[in-house]
Formats: structure tokens, sequence, C-alpha cells
């Protein structure tokens, strides 16, 4: 007696789960290797790659845009960021040396400095005669705001390091505090692992999802941040320079509250104060790719001097019994979730084919659409926009919490 197996038919009856065709995400927008369409964008921006007052003599492993890098500081205090693998027989930089002018190999000796010239190569002849030949794939790095920053694209097309003038001009009472830990996500990780296991899109939308705070920050989990933004607001959404800003209104006894959020391409997030605190946003952070399914926060926060760290406020504002976001039990993670288990809980890479956007999607639907064109952009060889010829060295932040009475913020 022969046997047969039943295939589904692809087709779904009333809406059961057997024949579902297999979901699919949208490879543009969130593959990041180099080559790739999403890639190529991302590589023609600044991204932060390392904390400065942490970036030393010895070296350090950071995976970015899905390449595996070293990061280091040489004695003459200069930030370096070389590719991994070393160029003579392929073993890892991180086992590396630091020294005065570079980093040495620990297998054969060759030296190279920061921008990846080999200096010495002691096996070979009077040291290497040619030497020169042999560099070290690089990237450009600069230093601000207390952190190192990479360039990895084309390098006839750099553009210049922006400044934010929110985290300028600071007055004798200020300093810059820097995210370490990726704590702009949830309750933060920690500085042994600080990478983020999903897409670096699916925390970037996130930005501009207003509604999410009314039911996840404000409902769903209890009062995360304030009782206030539980009140559902009037929200439209506008093209802003090189981004997308939400601005929700609501009416908080007998007050006009106007919140504003902001992203900026590729990956620059401006959220106010979760406190509500009046004024703009004081907060710049950049969600960077390590690879496709993993990203890292990297941010700055300008704050008064001896004011409570930023990392210590936010994860007490969305704590349970007492205990840090770090702390929480899984059981505790899965009834009281915050940022990090709804992002999590979409996948390594959301699949967006299975996605049912609604009327409170409008901004989502903005910024992919505002992305894709960037990246076709590039694709024809053109600059995109906020990088390159079009890159502003200051940039004004519009992102804050206001009152109506108080300010006549856009």
């Amino acid at each position: 007696m022969s046997m047969t197996t039943a295939k589904p038919s692809g087709r779904q009856i009333d809406g059961g789960g057997y024949g579902k065709p297999p979901g699919t995400f949208d490879e543009s927008l969130t593959r990041v290797g180099a080559g790739t369409p999403g890639g190529e964008f991302l590589r023609r921006y600044w991204h932060p790659v390392g904390v400065s007052d942490t970036v030393t003599s010895v070296p350090q492993r950071v995976r970015v845009l899905g390449e595996d890098l070293i990061l280091f500081r040489d004695g003459r205090g200069r930030a370096g960021l070389l590719h991994a693998r070393c160029c003579h027989r392929g073993t890892m930089l991180y086992y590396g040396k630091v020294e005065e002018s570079g980093i040495r190999c620990c297998y054969h000796g060759w030296l190279f400095d920061v921008q990846g010239h080999c200096l010495e190569q002691p096996c070979e002849p009077e040291g290497g005669l040619h030497r020169d030949k042999a560099r070290q794939p690089w990237y450009p790095v600069e230093e601000r705001y207390g952190l190192v920053f990479a360039y990895m694209g084309p390098l006839d097309r750099k553009p210049p390091l922006p400044r934010y003038d929110t985290l300028e001009n600071l007055g004798d009472d200020e300093h810059l505090e820097q995210d370490r830990d990726s704590f702009y996500v949830g309750g933060g990780r920690n500085a042994a692992n600080p990478n983020v296991p999903y897409n670096w899109l699916q925390n970037y939308e996130n930005v501009i999802d207003p509604f999410h705070v009314v039911i996840l920050h404000a409902r769903f989990s209890g009062v995360q941040f304030r009782e206030e933004l539980g009140v559902l607001p009037k929200v439209n959404w506008d093209y802003l320079d090189h981004g997308v800003a939400t601005n929700s209104i609501r009416d908080i006894n007998g007050r006009t509250f106007r919140r504003i959020t902001q992203v900026l391409l590729p990956n620059v997030r401006i959220v106010p104060s979760i406190e509500m605190t009046s004024g703009k946003g004081r907060e710049v952070a950049w969600l960077v790719p390590a690879d496709d399914t993993s990203h890292r926060s990297l941010g700055v926060a300008r704050v008064p001097n001896g004011a409570e760290p930023l990392y210590s406020r936010r994860s007490r504002l969305v704590n349970h019994d007492g205990k840090l976001w770090t702390e929480m039990t899984d059981e505790e993670h899965r009834l009281f979730p915050d940022d990090f288990e709804a992002q999590f809980g979409q996948g390594p890479i959301t699949l967006h084919s299975e996605e049912r956007l609604g009327m409170t999607d409008k901004g989502i639907v903005m910024l992919r659409r505002l992305l894709a064109r960037q990246i076709k952009a590039v694709e024809e060889g053109k600059d995109p926009i906020g990088a390159g010829t079009n890159g502003a060295e200051l940039i004004e932040v519009k992102a804050g919490n206001f009152f109506l009475e108080e300010t006549d913020a856009p």
C-alpha cells in the first residue's frame, strides 16, 4: 500500500493558519551588510562606535554594519578603527598590542597605524622593503560629545560630522552624559553585552509611534513614565529636515501639552523627557546596527551636574516592586513588558508581509517611504539627504515637550 504526503494548498480558509505562506521582510530596509541597498545607504553617514573614555590601549572588538572591527587608542592619543583580520595572515588584531604609533599583530609583529599604514614588518628583510604596499583596511574616526564616530562609506563622499544645537554651549552647571549600556532600549542592557538582539529598524520605528506610549507605557504595564501620557493624543506627522517628526497634542488639566519626537536619517532618535520636563529635547541617540539581527544604542544627554544618572532614572521609572528592569525575572518581564519586550517579540527581523497597518501607523509608513527614497538615491549615485554635500554641520533639534502658553514651539 502506497502512502502520499499531503501538501498545503496555499489557501487559508476562514483565517486559519493551515496553508499560510511564510512571512517575508523588506530586505532593502533591514539588511545592513556591505553591498546591500540598506547597507550602502547607512554607510553614507557617521555612526558612533564607542564611548571615548573607554577607548584605550586595550583593543576592543566592535561589530558595526555586519563588519568585525577593532577599536583602540594609540600612545599618541589617536583613536583607530581597523578591520579585525590582519591583512598579512588573517589573525585577529584583538590579540595585538597597542604601541606609541599603532597596533602590532601578535602573529608576525606587523605594526599598523590608525589609518592602516604598515610601519614595520620585523621578520621581512630590512623591516619590510615593501611594507608601504600592505595596508590594513581602516575607517576614519572623529570624536565629539564623548563618543567616537566612524565613517564607513566612500571617502570622496564623506560628509561633515554633525553637531546638534541641544548638545552645544553647556553651562558651568551642566555636563554631557553618554549612554554606555543601550539604556534607551527598555531598561537597558549592560556594558559587557550592549547589543540588542533584533533588527535596528524595529527600534527606530518605535520612536515615531506615539500610540504605544498610551498602551504599553501607561496602561498595559502600569504607569512606566507619567500618568498623563496615558491620555490619547491627537497626532500628526511631518517631514522635517532629513527625518520625520511626531506632533502629539494632549489636553492635560486644561492645558494644551505638545510633545514632539523626532528621527533623523539614518538612525538618529531624539525623544524629549519621559518625565514631561518642559523644553527642547536634551538627548540625542543613534541606533547603530551591529548586523541584520542586532544593534546597539549609543547616545548623549545634556544633564545638570549632580543629577541622577539617566540609566538609573529610566530604569527606576519602569520598575516593578522596587526592581530595576535588569533585575526583573522572566515572568515579571512577561507580565510587565517594556519597549525591549515589545520589539524583541517582533522577532529577529519583523515580517512586514504579516503586518496589518492602520491609520495610527502613518508615521511608520512615512519613515519607510523616506528611507526607500534615499536608498534608491544612493543606488543612483546620489547623496542621500543629510549626508554628503547635503550634510549640515549644525542640526537644530525640534523635539521637545511644550505647554502651549509657555512656548511658540513649531
